[in-house]
């Protein structure tokens, strides 16, 4: 089918269906995804063959910083994504035109490493292509344009669902969707780690394309187990939202590296190269001696770690039963913990700014018992999570938006399916 007669099929409500399981509002979808078609027309012209596809950012719900550890991690595809309109060409070439980007050319024939790509889209398209060959299955050409509204530097993942997506056309294109959502996950991150040089876990991947609330535990990384929750989180009465404090994360590295820096001190004095494989009733019964030799952050950032890690499945459970107030407990303890002993929620370097302490004290103040929030992602600066009832979003809404700006406030859905073909 060619743009024209895809752009009908939007417009005759062909796809409300899949838009109503994909995002909040089906008519501002009809027009992304129309809007997505005509840029594609203007740089390729009217092809055949035209094939739309999605692939999810996503929420931590629990684990805050401890799927370095090898911990367990429950996570959540939401309905702000990257989406792309694709035809296949003739060639070996793959080009893609994200918006805001200059178009990024390669030559599937070629899946070398190329330094000079680092850390850019063009070596995550190229990683993506040399795991598909790697593990056997099809790579062919194809001319893509691509939008985004997954938020940056907001801990919703926007390169592992670029990733994703690109995983799921040469998937979908190439080899008839037979490459299942788990293995698409680990090529994104072998892509993500190899080629565009980050040493990242499975984690964002993994909730990008499996999709729904994902339970992960990476106690063996090469082999996670992998546990899908299906549940409507709208059914509890709660909005899930996250808020941009407009923290600068240009100068915390070293921030977040201190975290896995000081876990690997303790985990290295407990005989061990990990935190997951640390005996607890030693690590409490060297208390002492951990003190002396690794600081008292470092030992309370490893106490975070044994509770953070039992509390994800708690959580699970919770979710799995539907029991929505003992998940909220849940959430807020974790926030607590993140706050008191892994200490995330503001650098030491820059005490001035401390927008995520901020938000959080608005947040708990305006939601009493009656919610959770906490810190979102690795922290120091950007966003904080929230559980806000649904009669009291609107309010929420305009208080902490008094603060840090209209549109700071971000609800999100959580959508059932992770990297999709739109059929």
């Amino acid at each position: 089918m060619n743009i024209s007669g895809t752009k009908q099929k939007i417009l005759s409500g062909y796809f409300d269906d899949t838009f109503g399981m994909l995002y909040t509002n089906v008519s501002v979808a009809k027009s992304r995804y129309i809007k997505a078609c005509d840029e594609f027309e203007k740089l390729y012209g009217d092809r055949d063959n035209i094939r739309l596809f999605s692939a999810p950012g996503r929420t931590e719900i629990g684990g805050n910083h401890t799927d370095h550890q090898h911990g367990k991690v429950l996570a959540g595809s939401v309905d702000l994504d990257v989406i792309a309109v694709v035809s296949e060409n003739e060639s070996n070439i793959i080009r893609i035109k994200s918006e805001g980007f200059s178009m990024d050319e390669i030559d599937i024939t070629d899946i070398c490493i190329h330094k000079e790509e680092t850390e850019k889209a063009a070596s995550l398209i190229r990683g993506v292509c040399a795991a598909f060959k790697k593990g056997g299955y099809n790579v062919g050409g194809f001319d893509a344009y691509t939008t985004s509204n997954v938020l940056k530097g907001s801990g919703l993942s926007s390169s592992a669902a670029f990733e994703v997506l690109v995983a799921n056309i040469i998937n979908g294109v190439y080899n008839s969707s037979g490459v299942d959502a788990v293995t698409i996950a680990k090529y994104s991150q072998f892509a993500e780690r190899e080629y565009f040089g980050k040493p990242c876990g499975l984690l964002d991947q993994m909730a990008s394309s499996v999709g729904g609330f994902t339970y992960a535990d990476f106690n063996d990384p090469a082999n996670p187990v992998i546990e899908k929750i299906d549940l409507d989180l709208s059914k509890s009465g709660y909005t899930l939202c996250v808020v941009d404090t407009g923290g600068n994360h240009a100068d915390l590295t070293q921030d977040y590296a201190d975290i896995t820096i000081e876990c690997k001190k303790i985990s290295n004095e407990l005989g061990v190269e990990f935190l997951r494989d640390a005996d607890e009733k030693q690590f409490y019964g060297k208390m002492s001696e951990l003190r002396k030799s690794c600081g008292d952050r470092a030992v309370l950032r490893a106490f975070h770690f044994f509770n953070e890690n039992k509390r994800v499945s708690y959580q699970r459970e919770a979710l799995k039963t539907k029991d929505f107030k003992k998940f909220f407990e849940f959430v807020n303890a974790s926030g607590e913990s993140s706050y008191k002993y892994l200490q995330n929620i503001y650098s030491t370097s820059n005490t001035s700014e401390q927008g995520l302490s901020l938000a959080l004290a608005l947040t708990k103040q305006f939601i009493g018992n009656d919610g959770a929030c906490r810190v979102h992602g690795g922290g120091f600066a950007g966003t904080i999570q929230c559980y806000i009832k649904n009669e009291q979003l609107a309010d929420y809404k305009q208080m902490i938006e008094q603060v840090f700006g209209n549109g700071s406030c971000v609800t999100l859905k959580i959508r059932s399916v992770g990297g999709y073909e739109i059929k």
